[in-house]
């Protein structure tokens, strides 16, 4: 089959040896430890946009306080942060998905879908920086952070509510701050991704159930055997039904991905803190590990159980 999904392209390799691969003039230049700055390079910058000014790097890089004076604390702070920032370029990514498929734009989703999951494989990795920080190192501030917890994150609710894993719940977390409680609010009654894909599916003449449909998005979603029905057509003759089938493996990607995730989460806060309770009061790595029995498209999963018969 001549048609591929779409992947985005996320690693380079560098060869180890690429010094006797360069020409002879450029080998010799690598021993130097002075580059002049060459004519043209502004210098002058005096009322005009700077890379500084641009990211607002004395904004970005004074957010950064810790509440003790040991030193492994910046670090804790930063790996968060970072995450804060991964998701809200992940967001940004959802909802352009979820706008493009509600309008049956499906290529540009893709691609959107692409970069997300480059994104997710990047907060996975980053899990290995934490994980520097000892349990000796971590107990020495541990204390002093309250209540103050991952679980509270508005961005990664928003993240869960989005993907689907929809719990009215939550937004009693958010109750204090009607700035945070009312977007997650509105999310919450929204169709997530999986939800456009499925009211889609619906448009272009797949046979969904009206149920799954028109319904109170705000409820938990409910795996449905005419969506099981529908999922087998499409992976019965991809030929036919190949752009549906595209975002189905997606779909599976990103949940996959995010799954991944929750685990390293899981293992790196057992290895820093062992069975202690989180700082938020849930039970810790007992609380997390149920996560891993959450799905966000339970159909896309099951359909593989009838794949060939």
């Amino acid at each position: 089959m001549a048609r591929r999904r779409i992947e985005a392209n996320a690693e380079l390799f560098v060869p180890v040896n690429l010094t006797l691969r360069l020409p002879g003039a450029y080998r010799g230049l690598m021993n130097e430890s002075f580059r002049p700055i060459e004519e043209g390079v502004a210098t002058d910058l005096r009322d005009e946009m700077t890379y500084a000014s641009y990211l607002q790097l004395p904004t970005l890089l004074a957010a950064q306080q810790p509440v003790s004076d040991h030193h492994d604390e910046m670090l804790f702070i930063i790996q968060h942060q970072v995450t804060e920032l991964w998701l809200k370029q992940l967001i940004h990514e959802l909802r352009s998905a979820m706008a493009l498929i509600a309008v049956d734009d499906i290529p540009p989703a893709l691609k959107r879908l692409a970069r997300i999951k480059v994104i997710q494989r990047q907060m996975f990795e980053q899990w290995s920086v934490l994980e520097t920080l000892t349990p000796i190192e971590y107990v020495q501030f541990r204390d002093q952070l309250g209540k103050a917890s991952g679980f509270q994150s508005p961005q990664y609710r928003t993240v869960e509510f989005l993907l689907g894993n929809k719990n009215a719940g939550m937004l009693k977390v958010f109750a204090h701050d009607p700035a945070l409680h009312e977007p997650l609010a509105a999310d919450l009654a929204a169709p997530s991704l999986y939800e456009e894909f499925l009211r889609s599916l619906d448009r272009a003449g797949y046979d969904l159930p009206a149920d799954v449909i028109d319904r109170d998005f705000s409820q938990p979603y409910e795996r449905h055997d005419g969506v099981v029905a529908v999922f087998k057509t499409i992976y019965d003759d991809l030929d036919a039904h190949w752009q549906a089938y595209e975002m189905c493996e997606e779909l599976v990607d990103v949940e996959e991905s995010f799954q991944l995730w929750r685990f390293r989460h899981m293992k790196t806060v057992e290895r820093i803190i062992g069975f202690k309770r989180g700082t938020g009061g849930s039970s810790g790595v007992s609380f997390l590990r149920k996560a891993l029995d959450l799905t966000f498209f339970p159909e896309l999963l099951e359909v593989r159980t009838h794949i060939g018969e």
